[in-house]
């Protein structure tokens, strides 16, 4: 279930003033609408600059997204936003980052963007994967897979982000960029093109032109077809779990459609 999102106005009077400490005076604060995972979600104007900052109750049971967040972001130079600080403050877990301009990706097709992704999969590709505690995909996902050998097909040593939700991608005068670091793994080095693959269906692609899309990376043609099937049966059984939870929810609804065209694609390709 979504987190429930307050105004970063609505933090204790001590946890504002230790992060204005930080940025000098506040001038403004906009809460932005996309995101799932933070209580506060907020760009700030400041004294020294933008900034964006995310909080979440020091009790929640996804605070520690926050802290590999801050473990991982000094080793995601130029594809991720830069950190400024993390702080614990009057119960709460606050992160600030580097406040990204440019707009939320377009993954429709003839979108100017997927061309601007192709570049930010492959500098996530040659990014190494940094000594911070990251959790093996396999692990992730072995409850979705059909057979327990289909998780083999999904190890690696790659770092990967695993949610390409367009709203995570910032793109500036053609330059992509990706947020929300809480989920990164360690596995394969295609999985992040082939968690794409999904979105871009969800994005109004036929599966063949989705995966022609994947198949810019440099990473996709590592993967089997025996690979790509398996992943995107898991991708299948864990979206039709997210919608069954809440099935008036169109998001959900959409993300579980497009896996399983994806994975009916697939099994006959």
């Amino acid at each position: 279930m979504p987190t429930m999102r307050i105004d970063f106005q609505d933090l204790p009077v001590g946890a504002r003033a230790a992060v204005e400490a930080l940025t000098g005076r506040i001038h403004s604060a906009a809460s932005v609408t996309t995101g799932l995972n933070s209580s506060v979600a907020a760009r700030l104007h400041t004294a020294s600059g933008k900034v964006f900052c995310k909080a979440l109750p020091a009790t929640h049971r996804w605070v520690w997204t926050q802290q590999r967040e801050a473990d991982i972001a000094p080793h995601l130079y130029g594809v991720a936003p830069a950190l400024v600080a993390r702080l614990a403050v009057d119960g709460w877990d606050i992160v600030l980052f580097e406040a990204l301009d440019g707009h939320t990706a377009d993954f429709s097709p003839g979108s100017p963007d997927l061309l601007a992704v192709v570049t930010l999969l492959d500098a996530i590709a040659q990014t190494a994967c940094p000594p911070v505690e990251l959790r093996d995909i396999g692990e992730r996902l072995r409850d979705y897979a059909s057979t327990p050998a289909d998780l083999d097909h999904f190890t690696g040593s790659a770092l990967l982000h695993t949610d390409l939700n367009y709203a995570n991608i910032i793109v500036d005068a053609g330059r992509a960029r990706i947020v929300d670091w809480g989920w990164a793994s360690r596995g394969a080095p295609w999985l992040d093109a082939a968690y794409w693959v999904v979105w871009l269906i969800s994005a109004g692609h036929d599966p063949a032109t989705a995966e022609q899309w994947a198949a810019r990376t440099s990473t996709w043609s590592t993967a089997s077809g025996a690979a790509l099937l398996a992943f995107s049966e898991t991708q299948a059984a864990l979206w039709a779990e997210i919608s069954h939870r809440d099935p008036g929810d169109a998001w959900s609804a959409r993300l579980a459609n497009a896996s399983r065209c994806w994975m009916d694609h697939r099994r006959t390709t």
